[in-house]
Formats: structure tokens, C-alpha cells, sequence
């Protein structure tokens, strides 16, 4: 039989999962093949539904937190590692990784010169580790018992 130790932190991880699959992998390129979309209108979008989605993230973050510190005797356990580096990456991504993004929209919204950088890169890296990570999370929640 197969127990679920904190189903609202299930629930919330793997809403979490598809979130980032659904806008990071998927709405974010794929926004820029619409008839019409230009490069500043495209950004101008993803500067939205990024920041949508990162407010999104914390309410997961903050319920999942919220869950396991519930749950007392879960605190301490080494599952909870997995945890621990989303939670890492979605506080870089929140204070650095976005500014610095959402200031090189507004440069080319205003259609002024950018340089070339590897920021996009590293939010594609950090939104896939961050992905495994909740991955092995939500899967250490279940708990296998014989009876």
C-alpha cells in the first residue's frame, strides 16, 4: 500500500511541476510564433506572465514550507533536501535572475542596444534542476507500507 505523508505538499509540488513545464518549456518560446508577435511585444508578455508565475511559485514554496514545518517530525528528514534547491533557485531567480531579465526586456522594448548574454541560459538550467529537484520531492512524499 502506498501512503501519501503530506498530500497538500504533494498537491502543491506537482501543480509546481507543471507550471514552470507549461510556461517555462512551452509558453515562452512558443509565444514568439504567433502572427503578430513582435520581439517587444513578445517580451512585453513574457515580463508578465514571468512575473505571474513567480508570484504563483512562492504561494507553492511558502504552502509546501508551511506543510512540512505542520508536519513536525518531517522537518528534519533528508528528503526534504530536494526541497531545499528549488527553493534556493526560486530565491535567485526572484531577486537577481528576473531584474536582471526584466531590464534587459525594457532595453529592448525601448528598442535600445542589449548586449549578449548567457541569462536566459541559466534560467532555462535553473528551471530544469529546479524541476527534478520538486520531481524527487514529490516522489519522497509517497511512502510504501506492508500490511
Amino acid at each position: 500500500m502506498t501512503v501519501v505523508k503530506m498530500p497538500i505538499a504533494l498537491i502543491c509540488t506537482f501543480l509546481w511541476i507543471g507550471f514552470v513545464c507549461a510556461i517555462s518549456f512551452m509558453e515562452a518560446w512558443l509565444k514568439f510564433r504567433a502572427p503578430g508577435i513582435n520581439l517587444p511585444l513578445g517580451l512585453g508578455i513574457g515580463r508578465i506572465v514571468f512575473n505571474a508565475l513567480n508570484k504563483v511559485e512562492w504561494v507553492f514554496a511558502l504552502v509546501i514550507i508551511i506543510n512540512i514545518f505542520w508536519n513536525s517530525s518531517e522537518i528534519l528528514k533528508w528528503q526534504n533536501l530536494s526541497f531545499v534547491i528549488p527553493l534556493i533557485l526560486l530565491l535567485i531567480q526572484t531577486f537577481w535572475l528576473l531584474p536582471a531579465l526584466d531590464a534587459r526586456a525594457e532595453l529592448h522594448i525601448q528598442r535600445q542596444f542589449v548586449p549578449s548574454s548567457n541569462l536566459h541560459f541559466y534560467y532555462v538550467g535553473m528551471e530544469v534542476v529546479k524541476v527534478v529537484g520538486l520531481t524527487i520531492f514529490g516522489l519522497t512524499l509517497f511512502k510504501n507500507t506492508t500490511i
